[in-house]
């Protein structure tokens, strides 16, 4: 199979969100309505079957602060798991936070051995200061308050792992 990692379009909204589906009913992925995507389409990266499989991955960089982003909305068809669909997804996503001159990646998640292969290590806690945390609390976004580790997720996160990456910025 040959990859082919792009950014999203528009045209794509209706196959990340039937990508995430099966995941967010496991409660693996946080459920979003169809408009969260198209509102949030320019984060996202899919990986398609360049043979013409269409799109069979997906994968979401949200940035949070001036030096952190999180790694959202990783999701490969059940069909092509392991087959290193998400593997390029992620490193496609990480290059894409070291052109913005972002230090570090966030993620919350259950695969814990698959971003640790990644360079990935489990933390506690919120990682950004005092400063970051109370502008932080102003956001309206879902994901910005499961980074914060408010008690107003938790039923979303509960058995999630905190991981952070330290991204190579010269």
């Amino acid at each position: 199979m040959t990859l082919l990692i792009r950014d999203a379009r528009p045209g794509d909204v209706r196959s990340i969100a039937a990508l995430a589906s099966p995941y967010a009913a496991r409660r693996i992925l946080v459920a979003k309505e169809l408009i969260h995507y198209f509102e949030d389409i320019q984060e996202f990266l899919v990986a398609e079957d360049a043979a013409g499989g269409g799109i069979i991955g997906c994968g979401a960089l949200h940035v949070m602060w001036d030096d952190i982003a999180e790694v959202r909305t990783l999701a490969v068809d059940p069909a092509h798991l392991h087959r290193g669909v998400g593997s390029a997804l992620l490193e496609s996503l990480l290059d894409r936070a070291r052109r913005l001159d972002l230090r570090r990646a966030f993620c919350l998640t259950f695969e814990v051995d698959f971003f640790a292969r990644h360079g990935f290590h489990i933390i506690e806690g919120t990682p950004v200061g005092e400063d970051a945390f109370a502008e932080m609390l102003r956001s309206h976004d879902d994901g910005v308050k499961e980074f914060l580790d408010l008690a107003s997720v938790k039923p979303n996160t509960l058995g999630n792992t905190r991981m952070l990456m330290d991204l190579d910025v010269p």
